[in-house]
C-alpha cells in the first residue's frame, strides 16, 4: 500500500467516527421513542455493553430528563450504596423516613447521567462522594454500620 492509499484510509476512518459521534443523538432518541421497552432495560441494567459514543449520549440524555427510563433509586443507589459498603439491609426499623429522604435526594439529582456512567465503570466511593449529593449521608451512615 502506497502513502497516498494509507492517508486516504486514515481521513475515511476519521471521518466514518466523525460521523457516527454526530449520528448519536438522532440514534438514542430513536431507539428510545421507538422502541422504549428495549431502551429502559438497557438503561436499567448498568452491566449492558454499549459504545462509548452511546453511553455518553445516554447519559447526557438521562441529564436531559430521561426520568421515563431510569428512576435513579432504584437502579444508582444500590450500586452506590455498595460503593459505600451499604445495604438496604443496613437502614433497619425507625429509619424509613430517612431512607426515603435519601431516595427524594437521589431521584433529584442534577448530575444523574454522571453518576449512571460512574456505576457502570464501577467507580469507587473516593470518586463518586465528589459528586453524590448523598455520599455524607452513606459516609456517615457507613461509619455507624463499621462501628
Amino acid at each position: 500500500m502506497n502513502d497516498k492509499q494509507t492517508e486516504r484510509q486514515g481521513w475515511l476512518a476519521r471521518l466514518e467516527e466523525r460521523l457516527f459521534e454526530a449520528s448519536m443523538p438522532r440514534v438514542v432518541q430513536g431507539i428510545r421513542y421507538e422502541d422504549s421497552v428495549d431502551y429502559r432495560e438497557m438503561v436499567r441494567n448498568l452491566d449492558t455493553p454499549m459504545a462509548p459514543a452511546f453511553e455518553r449520549e445516554v447519559a447526557r440524555t438521562l441529564n436531559r430528563g430521561g426520568d421515563l427510563e431510569l428512576i435513579p433509586a432504584e437502579t444508582l443507589m444500590p450500586a452506590m450504596m455498595q460503593r459505600f459498603g451499604l445495604g438496604r439491609d443496613d437502614f433497619g426499623p425507625g429509619e424509613e423516613t430517612h431512607f426515603g429522604e435519601l431516595q427524594t435526594v437521589c431521584n433529584r439529582c442534577p448530575v444523574v447521567g454522571r453518576c449512571w456512567k460512574a456505576m457502570r465503570a464501577g467507580e469507587r466511593w473516593e470518586k463518586c462522594r465528589g459528586f453524590c449529593p448523598n455520599a455524607e449521608a452513606f459516609e456517615q451512615k457507613s461509619q455507624v454500620v463499621a462501628g
